[in-house]
């Protein structure tokens, strides 16, 4: 008895290990390419925008935000009609990332427990908030890890808002391109 006992739970073991490793291997193929015309339509339209955020950028001294930056940029070109690409998702997913962040930094200084805090709860916040933006917990992690201070807020507020500019101007010039989907 106690030998079956021990087999049916080496059996359970077995068949959960084998479900978990099981939803690794993925079950989508790839069924879509993108044309190479709105490819070159999404790089130009990246291009102008980062230009002029660089800029910005540089100007008030927080030329870091590039990367987290740069990363909305692929998604408001490449993937404008996402659901993590529209305007409120941008404006809003930056800026509670940042006051997080630098909230954090101000009052727990940084170290690798505060570093980790501080993307769990942008997470959460973003969830909760339905603010989801992926570049955006960039921005948290680049304003705790550099110790940017407050000025970086008006920096990625400006820059938010630059960004989303140009993507609804650039995005509707193109008859098959809308953009934003959705404002609030």
């Amino acid at each position: 008895m106690e030998r079956d006992i021990k087999k049916e739970q080496t059996q359970t073991a077995y068949t959960t290990l084998y479900h978990y490793f099981s939803k690794m291997k993925g079950d989508q193929v790839r069924t879509s390419s993108v044309p190479i015309k709105d490819s070159m339509v999404s790089a130009a339209g990246s291009f102008i925008a980062i230009l002029v955020i660089s800029g910005i950028a540089m100007l008030l001294g927080y030329p870091m935000i590039l990367g987290p930056m740069g990363a909305s940029c692929l998604l408001v070109f490449a993937a404008h009609a996402g659901p993590f690409s529209q305007p409120r998702q941008i404006f809003g997913g930056h800026l509670i990332a940042s006051i997080t962040a630098l909230s954090i930094w101000d009052i727990f200084g940084r170290n690798h427990l505060t570093i980790g805090i501080t993307l769990a709860v942008i997470l959460f916040l973003m969830i909760v908030m339905k603010l989801v933006h992926p570049p955006a917990a960039a921005s948290g992690m680049v304003a705790i890890n550099t110790q940017a201070g407050w000025g970086f807020l008006m920096t990625i507020a400006v820059t938010s808002i630059v960004l989303i500019i140009i993507s609804v101007l650039y995005n509707n010039f193109f008859k098959d391109r809308q953009y934003p989907k959705q404002w609030i």
